[in-house]
């Protein structure tokens, strides 16, 4: 038996690393483009662009490892029995319970993998993605700044400088064009602007000291003037990727399993906050755990004899995974709109496939057929209707 465990989880083991390894560059290639304009159009270091996909991974593969499973174990198990290697273990006395050991450890393997990336290296990951993009930001901020060019990197405002000393660490002679207003649009001059950045809060703010601000209303009837000592302004940064640095606080994605249960605690049962978080702690348990759903459902599927074995357990994997996760996606929209209780909604398509998974092990290893055959008096009355 540990030679035929070997060899199963050698047929398993190789398909899953490549299906791993395309399914996570198929989700990367959606980045893709907007990195390559990062780095092409906003001058963004190949550093830091590498940094990014780095970090952006785990969260791709907390969904490509169960499903590259899947797939190898109907790939897997389609290729022994369509070369009829399970007839011939069945023939031997092995049954189908004998050979579940490997498919138990590789998806015990799987588990652990998806577990370890679910509840560690995703919150550190989108935490650090925020932190690389609140770097470029200050970057582009500091760096894109040129004397005696008008700068529109920052959306709505227009920012002129008339001189930068060689040290970089203000601007003289500074003219802002503020339209983030849209219809009152207003022209700001100071004799000095300082580059003011803040990790905490995510923000760069551009701090003007002694200057004025000019204000002419739509009809040009109306002109306002104001002094000031200091006047700050909240730059944002023009970028594809720039969503995460603007937000001032984790988010449930962020968060590990002790933050999500202390903030989880602080919230009212019922509001969407608490749903959201709730909904997020309980992906981090249910996500590894398809882990063992998709390799017991997978033994059943994959050991039907069939001659295009590959593309047969390719497009069965597929359609499989496409039914959990649309069942995953409604689940949670009734959690959050209150309509299902947090438990049910996130854990029924675990529990459902874990079911009908078991259901199906046990048939096809009492050799009856997986399909349920309606009685005749069904049939009849079926062909009657029509």
């Amino acid at each position: 038996m540990g030679i035929i465990h070997r060899y199963i989880l050698k047929e398993i083991s190789l398909p899953f690393l490549m299906i791993l390894c395309v399914l996570t560059f198929v989700l990367l290639m959606g980045r893709i483009l907007q990195l390559m304009d990062l780095m092409v159009n906003k001058g963004v270091g190949i550093i830091d662009v590498a940094m990014l996909i780095l970090y952006m991974i785990p969260s791709f593969l907390v969904f490509t490892i169960p499903i590259s499973l899947l797939i190898s174990i109907l790939i897997g198990l389609g290729r022994l029995s369509g070369d009829n290697e399970i007839t011939i273990f069945k023939a031997s006395g092995i049954s189908i319970y004998k050979l579940i050991q490997p498919i138990a450890i590789a998806s015990l393997i799987a588990f652990i993998l998806t577990a370890f990336t679910s509840l560690f290296l995703v919150p550190q990951g989108n935490q650090r993605t925020r932190n690389v993009l609140f770097t470029i930001a200050q970057k582009k901020a500091s760096i894109g700044i040129k004397e005696k060019i008008f700068n529109d990197d920052f959306r709505g405002i227009l920012l002129y400088a008339e001189k930068i000393p060689s040290e970089g660490n203000y601007m003289e002679g500074v003219i802002v064009s503020d339209n983030r207003l849209g219809e009152d649009p207003s022209t700001i001059i100071a004799k000095r602007a300082y580059l003011v950045s803040d990790d905490r809060s995510m923000t760069v703010t551009l701090r003007l000291e002694n200057g004025s601000t000019h204000m002419v209303s739509g009809d040009y009837k109306n002109y306002r003037k104001m002094d000031f000592r200091f006047y700050d302004i909240n730059l944002n940064i023009e970028s594809p990727l720039n969503e995460a640095q603007r937000v001032r606080i984790k988010k449930p994605s962020e968060m590990t399993v002790l933050e999500l249960i202390e903030n989880i605690k602080k919230q009212k049962t019922g509001d969407l906050s608490y749903r959201e978080m709730a909904i997020e702690l309980n992906k981090k348990l249910t996500i590894p755990i398809s882990c063992i759903v998709f390799g017991i459902i997978g033994i059943p599927l994959g050991i039907k004899p069939s001659r295009s074995v590959k593309s047969r357990g390719f497009v069965i994997g597929i359609f499989t995974v496409l039914i959990y996760y649309l069942a995953q996606i409604t689940g949670d929209a009734l959690v959050e709109t209150g309509k299902l209780p947090v438990f049910i909604g996130t854990w029924a398509p675990n529990m459902l496939f874990g079911i009908v998974g078991a259901y199906l092990l046990v048939r096809s290893a009492d050799e009856k057929p997986l399909t349920v055959r309606l009685p005749d008096s069904l049939k009849s009355l079926f062909h009657k209707n029509q």
